[in-house]
């Protein structure tokens, strides 16, 4: 005899869809029977870990019968440092994802609202409807720039978070530095504005910013960074925010415990003082991007340039057999449906030898299509 049970989720959870990851290598071999897969779908670090966090996660390794430190201290203490930050401006979260969701648990109220570009990261809308807040998604522009004018037009006396993501995600776009303090300078005091700045290290424009000057500066800022990209710690899950102290106060108020992990905290801690991986990790992506943009308009594909390790391809109307082509021949990109763009896929940038794998399979996947 089955017992159905009639317990009731809360009414939040109907406008709530869950997160679709980019498939992993595992899965790719196994369901198609493949031997060599090359995954470009979640903006991973093709270079690896760090150096110095795999060692740090080596030499811990005999102390994870004890929990992890509840503070993070001397993350806390290695990132401060290196950003010329007092320790009481800084959040260590489990990875970017957990900083949004303990911003919206901090201060977003039912009757308050959101405002998101559009497209960009999902997980902030997610924040926001599992606190049964109201979200405001304002277009990017034609060449997926922001448009600042509608996003201050988009303000409402409801309004309590806006959010920024520089480089944005799927995009590539950025927001240049002159537009972000007209943005600050125009909002009211009261609404919190989140930078997302997890691509940060991989903009090479001489107008970007990090947001990291306006949180010097006493502004009602959070920065969100992550160890998942440039340090190459996605696995360790570890990020972190950085805001004035009484931003970080109410937001430790929501947190946690134990939130990260001990092997992830001794690996970002060692991770973020090295320079050398970083500085090889942005090197090998900007000739990356560049392989990749040859080679895409050799073969007469739209893309945007990108301030990120990714670039947005439109691929047209058979995007999705695209994707699903590419697949077979054991490529995995990330389709742009997820973005509400159904003619686009974004293409992680990989080693050279990965890129070339990825643009064999894209010239034999058009041409395919185009005897149909």
């Amino acid at each position: 005899m089955s017992i159905k049970t009639q317990v009731k989720p809360r009414q939040a959870l109907q406008s709530i869809k869950p997160y679709t990851p980019g498939k992993p290598i595992w899965e790719v071999q196994r369901e198609l029977g493949l031997t060599k897969v090359v995954k470009l779908a979640s903006n991973e670090n093709p270079l690896g870990a760090s150096p110095k966090g795999i060692q740090a996660v080596q030499q811990f390794m005999a102390e994870i019968h004890r929990y992890p430190d509840a503070d993070a201290k001397d993350v806390n203490a290695a990132i401060a440092a290196k950003l010329n930050l007092q320790s009481g401006q800084i959040i260590v979260t489990n990875g970017g994802d957990e900083l949004i969701s303990l911003i919206s648990e901090a201060f977003l109220e039912p009757e308050d609202e959101i405002i998101v570009p559009s497209p960009s990261f999902t997980e902030y809308e997610f924040g926001a409807r599992l606190m049964n807040a109201g979200v405001i998604a304002v277009p990017l522009n034609q060449d997926y720039g922001y448009n600042i004018e509608l996003m201050l037009s988009a303000v409402t006396e409801r309004t309590k978070i806006l959010y920024i993501c520089t480089p944005n995600n799927p995009t590539g776009t950025y927001l240049p530095k002159r537009d972000m303090e007209k943005l600050l300078a125009a909002l009211p005091p009261r609404v919190l504005v989140v930078i997302d700045a997890a691509y940060s290290h991989f903009a090479t424009a001489d107008d970007y910013t990090d947001g990291l000057d306006y949180v010097r500066e006493g502004y009602p800022v959070v920065v969100l960074q992550t160890f998942s990209k440039i340090y190459g710690l996605a696995g360790l899950r570890i990020g972190y925010g950085a805001a004035p102290e009484a931003i970080i106060g109410h937001i430790l108020k929501v947190k946690e415990p134990f939130n990260v992990n001990a092997l992830a905290q001794a690996a970002a801690a060692a991770a973020i003082t090295d320079d050398l991986h970083v500085q090889a990790s942005q090197q090998l992506n900007s000739d990356g991007r560049e392989q990749l943009y040859a080679a895409f308009a050799a073969l007469g594909l739209p893309f945007i340039k990108s301030m990120s390790n990714f670039v947005l391809v439109e691929l047209g109307p058979e995007s999705k057999r695209y994707y699903e082509l590419l697949l077979t021949k054991g490529v995995v990109v990330r389709h742009g449906g997820l973005w509400g763009l159904p003619q686009h896929v974004r293409i992680t940038v990989g080693t050279k030898e990965d890129n070339e794998f990825l643009i064999t399979a894209l010239q034999a996947s058009m041409l395919e299509i185009s005897k149909k």
